[in-house]
């Protein structure tokens, strides 16, 4: 069963197997630690122990072991950010990415990013392929190039008037040197903003830094295109004031020109039966200004974090394509893949042997595209590693004081830690597959409830 699983009604076997699982004497140990894991869809199975003793003594004072648990094993959350993968550790990972985005324009002292990085000019600047031949679309005014008005969820949406023109070859290897793209994008743009502060790119650094967090989603088309936050800072971060010739209109019009500059492009050089190719940004780029909360404006902070963070979850299989890798192209009929997938899909597999070292038949579930789906630079605001460290330490010291031990997560002299753990597998049958599901549409619910009802007492209260 997959990670999409819901508590719709499951079929027999896996009703059938539910109920066995249900009628396990240990059932509400394991629902205790599939609920911990927040209805995790496919979690990992550890086996060992842990011991803390009390140096001077000797005498223990906690001893855990999996012998006692279900199966002997103890599950934790598998971590995955795909959606399609895994619900539950998706939320998990798009709440971190909204956080983090978030801090980094209101600021957050507990994560030691001052308010202060507000004031800082900042834009929401959408980046997007160039044009790989005409595609069916839906127009502000008039139908589409087809001649017809397409409802917002036509199927054709994004797929090419004419597929056989369509130039499958250069858009796959856009999607894969995106990454590289967006990298001369940024050292072209530190040029673009130090020319016009009117000093050189050494005095920049010494002045400002231009600090990003940005996330990848694919067109209906199925080529990449990136959002960011971009920001002017100070020297050293957010935690510096950016110098006084620093502003939006400054940082916008940089942003123009660094996009369509002509370092700003790579060369896939011809190979066998292809061509060389000039990859470059297309000539759609949209650039808005982020302004505070209640400030009369849609783009608001929190709705750029939110968009960010919706992103952060998803893959290919928004255009189609798979959430893993593919082994031979017979998948793409067991899966259904659209026709235009497909195309896009086999352009990876036939353009692989041309150029090896793109390893383009590997990502070819990713239509080529093999960066990172959400990144940011150094001193935009905090880390999802450091993010994850405090909700580990949270819950770490919740269990140090459940068990009567000091709440201190830190390391204690008077106390000895021994722990062997082995991995034990992954996953759940397709009844425990169901259950957990269920457990995890519970606390999804459970929050937004809660969020709701929060968001209703602070209307009450302003």
């Amino acid at each position: 069963m997959n990670a999409t699983a819901t508590a719709a009604v499951p079929c027999p076997v896996t009703l059938a197997d539910a109920l066995r699982v249900a009628g396990q004497p240990d059932y509400r140990r394991w629902e205790q630690q599939v609920h911990r894991t927040g209805g995790c869809a496919d979690p990992i199975h550890l086996s060992g122990f842990t011991l803390t003793k009390d140096r001077t003594t000797g005498a223990t004072l906690h001893h855990y072991s999996t012998r006692d648990e279900p199966g002997g094993r103890l599950r934790i959350a598998c971590g995955n950010r795909r959606a399609t993968r895994c619900p539950s550790c998706a939320r998990t990972y798009a709440g971190d990415t909204f956080h983090l985005i978030r801090a980094g324009l209101t600021g957050d002292p507990t994560k030691n990013v001052p308010i202060t990085v507000r004031e800082h000019p900042r834009v929401f600047a959408t980046l997007t392929a160039p044009s790989f031949g005409p595609v069916h679309n839906r127009p502000d005014t008039g139908p589409c190039r087809c001649g017809t008005h397409h409802p917002a969820d036509a199927a054709t949406l994004g797929t090419p008037l004419n597929p056989d023109t369509y130039d499958y070859a250069a858009a796959v290897l856009f999607n894969n040197h995106a990454g590289d793209l967006w990298r001369r994008f940024t050292n072209r743009l530190r040029r673009e903003v130090a020319a016009r502060a009117g000093i050189t790119q050494r005095e920049l650094a010494d002045t400002a830094r231009l600090s990003f967090g940005k996330v990848a989603e694919f067109q209906k088309r199925g080529a990449i295109h990136f959002h960011a936050v971009i920001r002017l800072d100070g020297p050293d971060g957010h935690t510096t004031a950016p110098p006084h010739w620093a502003s939006v209109a400054l940082l916008t019009d940089a942003i123009r020109a660094a996009t369509h500059h002509s370092y700003t492009t790579l060369t896939a050089p011809a190979s066998g039966p292809h061509p060389a190719r000039t990859l470059r940004w297309g000539q759609q780029l949209d650039i808005r200004p982020i302004t505070a909360l209640g400030a009369g404006t849609q783009l608001t902070e929190q709705a750029v974090a939110a968009y960010v963070a919706k992103y952060s979850t998803k893959a290919a299989e928004t255009a189609g394509g798979l959430d893993r890798r593919i082994g031979e192209i017979a998948e793409l009929d067991r899966h259904a893949v659209p026709d235009h997938t497909r195309r896009l899909i086999t352009a990876c597999k036939d353009l692989d042997p041309h150029y090896p070292e793109r390893r383009l038949w590997d990502w070819a579930h990713m239509l080529g595209f093999r960066g990172h789906f959400s990144t940011k630079s150094r001193a935009y605001s905090t880390t999802l590693g450091a993010l994850r460290q405090t909700r580990a330490d949270y819950r770490a010291a919740q269990e140090r004081t459940a068990l009567g031990l000091d709440p201190d997560t830190g390391p204690d002299p008077t106390t000895l830690t021994l722990a062997d753990w082995t991995y034990a597998g992954h996953g759940h049958t397709p009844g425990e597959s169901w259950l957990a599901a269920t457990i995890a549409n519970a606390i999804h619910t459970n929050r937004e409830t809660a969020r709701e009802a929060l968001h209703d007492a602070q209307g009450d209260l302003s």
